[in-house]
Formats: C-alpha cells, structure tokens, sequence
C-alpha cells in the first residue's frame, strides 16, 4: 500500500446533465405536460441557459412536487453558480423523495466537504459505495475525507480501490502534497441515473 500526502479538501467539479437517460428514466412517472416541461429544461440546462432551464425545472416542482430530478438539477445547478445553501437545499429535497438517489448523495458529500463537515460526507460517500460499490470516484472522495479526518489507513484503502476500479484517478491522487493544494477534482454525477 503506497502512502501519499492528500489535499484536506475537494473541490466540486463540472457536472453534466444526460438529457436523453433522464427523460428515459422519468418517462411513463410524469404527467405528459410535466415530461414535456421536464425535457424542455433539461434541453435547456444541457445547452447553457440555466436561468431558463431554473423556471422550468420549477415549473416541473409546481405540477410535481416528488420529481426528484427537477429538485435534483436545480441543485446542480446552484451548485455550478456556487450557490452553495441553495443546492444543499435541493440535493435534501431529492434524497427525502428517494434517499438512495445517488447523484444527489454524491454532490451533497462534496458540498459538506467544502463546507469543513468531513463527517457527514463521509457518511453520505459510504452511503452512495453501499449502493454502488464500484463508483470508483466515490471510492476516491472517501478516501480523501477520511485521511483528512485522520484515518489515514482507512483513506489510503479507500484510494487505493478508486484506483483499482479506475485506474484513471491515479493522476488526481498527489504523490506529495504541495504547499499550498489545489484540491483534485472529483467526478460529477449525472442527473439520469435512476438509482
């Protein structure tokens, strides 16, 4: 097992939005109007206008207030415009409709890590390795927070298997920790997975 000095925090990173999984995912729970509505904002969020996609995400909450995706992606987008409070507002809304939706699980534990709450992102991350045990970038963020909070081992197992899964992330695991870190970023999740 290699030991390597770590960033203590993480930095969130561009998140994308799958217009064409979710409104797979949503199709036959919706309302037609509120689908329609749904995919219009996700065209829109895909393409940059995020005020516009903001409206019409909330149109989706005003027909459907249990639409985890519509909740979901206004946090991913307050999230984007560091709009921190907002997206934290959004990412708990979506987990009290479904609290094993992962992408909200995930962005959440990176909102808690910026905001010095180690110990509820690394629940929040063991949380989203429970159900999927292979999100390598879960793994990653895990292992990060938890050497941050003095488990070092337990952090170095958890990068370790990020690694293992995708050996990709190696570059964002730092050799030796500079003087002054610039936190790796970790990876977005998407607003189509149905999980």
């Amino acid at each position: 097992m290699r030991t390597r000095p770590v960033p203590r925090r993480l930095a969130a990173a561009a998140l994308v939005v799958a217009l064409a999984s979710l409104a797979s995912a949503c199709s036959g729970d919706a309302e037609p109007d509120t689908e329609a509505t749904l995919e219009a904002a996700l065209q829109a969020h895909q393409e940059g206008r995020l005020d516009e996609a903001i409206d019409l995400y909330k149109g989706v909450i005003a027909d459907d207030t249990e639409n985890k995706f519509a909740w979901y992606n206004l946090g991913l987008i307050h999230q984007t415009r560091d709009v921190k409070n907002l997206a934290e507002t959004e990412y708990r809304r979506a987990l009290e409709i479904d609290p094993d939706y992962v992408p909200a699980l995930f962005n959440l534990a990176i909102l808690r890590t910026a905001r010095g709450d180690p110990a509820e992102a690394i629940e929040l991350y063991r949380h989203v390795i429970q159900l999927q045990p292979d999100y390598a970038a879960a793994h990653l963020n895990l292992g990060f927070a938890l050497i941050a909070s003095g488990a070092e081992d337990e952090g170095q197992a958890e990068l370790d298997q990020a690694v293992e899964l995708d050996p990709t992330l190696e570059s964002r695991i730092p050799d030796e920790a500079p003087a002054d870190p610039e936190p790796p970023t970790s990876e977005g999740a998407s607003s189509a997975s149905p999980s």
